[in-house]
């Protein structure tokens, strides 16, 4: 038999089946209950997802908001006193930052980067250049 000849009985087959009362329409009395439970459940639900998005849009206002700025106030002032910290050095020492300990275990490298001595992410107003 050919895969179309038997592919064609197998549809005829599946379509001559009678459907369970689950998968037919409301019809009756009875069905129409069951819709109406699921109606209501359906509404309890969105109701229910409509006072919980209410609550965390509360929770993100009033307690998420308030705290990101109290922590954007307690790292400017951590900040500030570092940065307050740096220009007392610099004035110590006539306008430069003391050069650090060459300990021989800072910057150690088995093999140098192709890009040079620093590394990739150098910034030269807070690491060390290791070319001069």
């Amino acid at each position: 038999m050919s895969f179309a000849a038997r592919n064609s009985l197998r549809s005829l087959a599946r379509a001559a089946r009678v459907r369970p009362a689950a998968t037919r329409s409301f019809a009756t009395s009875t069905e129409g209950t069951a819709l109406q439970k699921y109606l209501e459940a359906d509404k309890a639900l969105q109701h229910h997802a409509a006072e919980t998005t209410d609550l965390w849009r509360k929770i993100s206002f009033y307690v998420c908001v308030p705290a990101i700025a109290v922590c954007v106030a307690w790292v400017y002032n951590a900040e500030a006193e570092h940065a307050a910290h740096v220009e007392h050095l610099k004035h110590e020492n006539g306008g430069v930052l003391p050069e650090p300990p060459a300990y021989e275990f800072l910057n150690r490298r088995g093999k140098p980067f192709p890009w040079g001595n620093n590394s990739l992410f150098f910034n030269p107003h807070t690491n060390k250049d290791l070319n001069a």
